[in-house]
């Protein structure tokens, strides 16, 4: 008799949209002005959050400065190629916190791709989120659900809407 192999579990989380902009635009939207559509209660600061800055270089990061001039870096830039792909890390731990040991934090790749001249695909995948540890599970559940990425990617495409 042979025994099953249980299903190994989902490591990663991975969402896409279709947005009407070129993907020059869609790119910088999503770097630039990532303050405008994360959401404002996501935020590990004692502050209220006053702008989301996403620094446009390798070796930069993804962070909130709160209305006292706080700053929470959440991410860091490890790779930037306009306007094709960027990938962050997620130094966020599963209790909410700032990880500080970088080989417990997972990834999110964002790929930009063409769908015609005035629309743009764009794929997210959260990665390597077992590099977590223990609870990592609720890092997944957190950023699969509604209010994490789907939420994000959402308000996102909003930006492009035409009144």
């Amino acid at each position: 008799m042979s025994q099953m192999n249980p299903e190994p579990p989902v490591t990663s989380v991975r969402h896409a949209v279709v947005v009407d902009a070129p993907i020059e635009k869609a790119f910088k939207v999503f770097t630039e002005d990532f303050g405008q559509f994360k959401p404002p209660e996501h935020n590990m600061l004692q502050v209220q959050i006053a702008e989301t800055v996403f620094d446009t270089h390798v070796g930069g990061y993804v962070y909130d400065r709160g209305v006292d001039g706080s700053e929470c870096r959440w991410g860091r830039v490890l790779v930037y190629e306009p306007p094709h792909r960027v990938v962050i890390s997620w130094d966020i731990s599963p209790y909410w916190q700032i990880e500080t040991g970088l080989n417990k934090t997972s990834e999110v790749e964002v790929r930009f791709t063409p769908e015609g001249a005035t629309s743009t695909r764009v794929e997210l995948e959260h990665r390597n989120l077992e590099r977590h540890g223990d609870g990592w599970e609720g890092i997944r559940q957190g950023v699969e659900g509604e209010s994490g990425w789907p939420l994000y990617l959402h308000r996102y495409m909003g930006l492009f809407r035409t009144a």
